[in-house]
């Protein structure tokens, strides 16, 4: 099982869930965060929802991004 990140900042939510969705099915464990200006896609309910600003500082993004065994940006 691999951590993943996903981060969102522009491009396709669609394209985005899906993959989220195929991560998920492999049994990773997903977040998602979104950036500022980001679109927030279609998510399973199991996967933390996190946003930059809000309930997210730079500092655990950072930690986030570190931890994980993949990062994808969007």
């Amino acid at each position: 099982m691999a951590a993943v990140v996903h981060l969102l900042k522009r491009g396709e939510p669609a394209l985005a869930s899906t993959v989220i969705d195929q991560h998920v099915r492999a049994g990773d464990q997903v977040t998602v965060v979104v950036l500022p200006g980001g679109a927030v896609p279609d998510l399973p309910t199991a996967v933390p929802l996190r946003r930059l600003d809000v309930d997210l500082s730079y500092s655990e993004l950072l930690d986030l991004i570190f931890s994980a065994d993949r990062v994808v940006t969007w």
